[in-house]
């Protein structure tokens, strides 16, 4: 068989039924060989989409997402999804092709060093120099990806090994890493939970990475511990549990922020610190001692020092937690906190109210329906708003906040749950991103929906502006956006636009019913911001709720 038929074969072997790419010169051979091949091929209309469908498919699912492009620009334009998914520790494999062996270094016409280019934004990458190490890299390759904290995997395959004659030579995969919880670790935390009167369980997305929610469910349940989720984590919880405080952070709940700041022990589940989780680090948490379960021990210590690190597989440490009863007098102040910051939407005005609007979606969808957001206030209020039953159900782009996530994504999610609804909530901005993927949508009949919240602004950096920038609104206007419905329509997709309040929930429930792909644009008002919003460098407690 020939390199190309190898790739495709194993691919085959390792489960993978989906892949997403873009063909291009220097990968014609693997092409080639895709036809009529067990793996079924989705042409997305740009290389960057491919990835984030491959990102959609593997978060939705937990399968590896696979996807293709040429070498130079196809290869460039992999990048920024490679990058989203090192950011998100996602199991990618991107597979490009390179020129032949023979030409590299001459610049070659589409030639450029993808390898180079991508090791700061990849667990592993590979150049094939030899065919006869074709097989072996390929299986490493997605040992790598799949396995301890998972992440990104490029293979760069120059054309003539595409095309030589190889082998199938099987590989021992080295045993996965799988640390050993100390033993004395465990002690110290125990006894760090029997001694707290004021706990928080701050729950990251490493809960979704290790498929962990059943054992943080009977923690918290035995416990009875508040709990507050990262971007990336939300879902872990389910919506039900009685002390879940959601999200915290930059946008996060003000009573969720506040618990943490009173508390006196933060148990730390899979999560990392991240800036716009702790705003001023110094100050974040600062009266709580500290216990942090995590597989990757680099995590660890890395932004805040813990009394007690559990480093190993959730599914390992999180049974062997002690499952004191959290203190009543603490849980009473919760459920006080919750009361007095629950969101609210009876907003007065005549215009729609995005948070109204997406807490009627959440209502009216069905309850495992998925949500692939976009970045900008939209990305928060569906944060806010919007209630998941697991992390499969919401996919945001969390470390590398990229604008064009949300539709290639959602592609991405149908292709492996073609049975669940699938929707994708975007800004006006971050649509016109990958808005070319409507292609993709109407090509493969996939019935995505599409909510776009139309402020004719870049709203998230206009809200910076108007709080730090002294109203200086440089470059944030979109006021000669397209007709979003009628672009829509071009690509035989229905939909509607909605202005006012009273329409929404004839609206949401149209967009529910619907059949195939259908997009609602949803125009709010062009001032409408996020609250509440921790400024850069303040403490989570110093949360501002309006503009002064």
């Amino acid at each position: 068989m020939t390199g190309a038929e190898l790739l495709i074969e194993l691919l085959a072997k390792h489960g993978v039924k989906d892949v997403f790419g873009y063909p291009g010169g220097a990968i014609m051979p693997i092409y080639d060989a895709l036809y009529g091949a067990p793996v079924k091929h989705y042409l997305t209309r740009h290389e960057q989409a491919a990835g984030f469908s491959a990102i959609g498919y593997t978060r939705s699912t937990g399968k590896l997402g696979v996807c293709f492009a040429t070498s130079g620009p196809g290869a460039t334009n992999l990048v920024t999804s490679i990058a989203d998914a090192m950011m998100d520790s996602i199991p990618l494999l991107a597979i490009t092709g390179q020129v032949p062996t023979a030409a590299i270094g001459s610049d070659a016409f589409q030639e450029v060093d993808v390898l180079g280019v991508s090791l700061a934004i990849t667990k592993h990458s590979y150049m094939v120099e030899r065919a006869e190490d074709l097989a072996e890299i390929l299986q490493e390759a997605i040992h790598v990806a799949t396995s301890g904290r998972p992440g990104p995997v490029l293979v760069d395959i120059p054309k003539d090994i595409q095309l030589a004659q190889v082998n199938f030579k099987p590989w021992l995969a080295a045993e996965d890493y799988q640390p050993q919880v100390d033993l004395n670790e465990v002690a110290k935390a125990n006894e760090l939970l029997k001694e707290a009167k004021m706990p928080i369980a701050y729950v990251g997305g490493g809960v979704h990475a290790a498929d962990a929610q059943e054992k943080l469910m009977a923690f918290l349940n035995e416990t009875n511990m508040p709990a507050v989720s990262t971007l990336k984590a939300l879902g872990s919880v389910l919506p039900d549990y009685e002390y879940d405080l959601g999200m915290l952070g930059m946008h996060g709940g003000q009573a969720a922020n506040l618990a943490v700041q009173e508390c006196d022990l933060l148990v730390c589940i899979g999560a990392r610190f991240d800036d716009r989780v702790t705003g001023n680090l110094s100050k974040f948490a600062s009266n709580a001692k500290i216990i942090h379960l995590d597989i990757d021990a680099a995590e660890v210590g890395k932004r805040k020092p813990a009394e007690a690190s559990l480093i190993a597989d959730l599914h390992d440490s999180l049974p062997l937690l002690a499952h004191p009863k959290t203190n009543e007098a603490w849980l009473v102040h919760i459920k006080e906190m919750m009361v007095k910051h629950a969101w609210r939407y009876d907003y007065p005005g005549e215009t729609v109210f995005a948070p109204y609007l997406l807490n009627k979606l959440s209502q009216t969808m069905p309850s495992n329906g998925v949500v692939c957001c976009d970045v900008g206030q939209h990305q928060m209020w569906v944060a806010q708003h919007m209630k998941f039953n697991s992390p499969k159900n919401h996919l945001s782009s969390g470390g590398a906040g990229t604008m064009g996530f949300g539709l290639p994504a959602a592609i991405g999610v149908q292709v492996a749950r073609p049975d669940d609804f699938v929707i994708t909530v975007s800004g006006d901005g971050s649509i016109m991103m990958n808005i070319q993927e409507l292609a993709t949508i109407r090509r493969n009949n996939l019935p995505v929906k599409i909510l776009v919240i139309d402020n004719q602004r870049l709203g998230m950096v206009r809200q910076w502006q108007q709080m730090f920038f002294e109203e200086r609104y440089s470059e944030t206007i979109l006021s000669d956006n397209p007709d979003f419905v009628a672009l829509a329509a071009v690509f035989g997709i229905k939909g509607q636009t909605i202005t006012k309040a009273s329409e929404v929930d004839d609206a949401v429930q149209a967009l529910v019913d619907s059949k195939g792909p259908y997009i609602l644009h949803a125009c709010i008002d062009d001032k409408d911001n996020v609250w509440p919003l921790v400024p850069p460098g303040a403490a989570n407690d110093q949360m501002v709720t309006e503009v002064k």
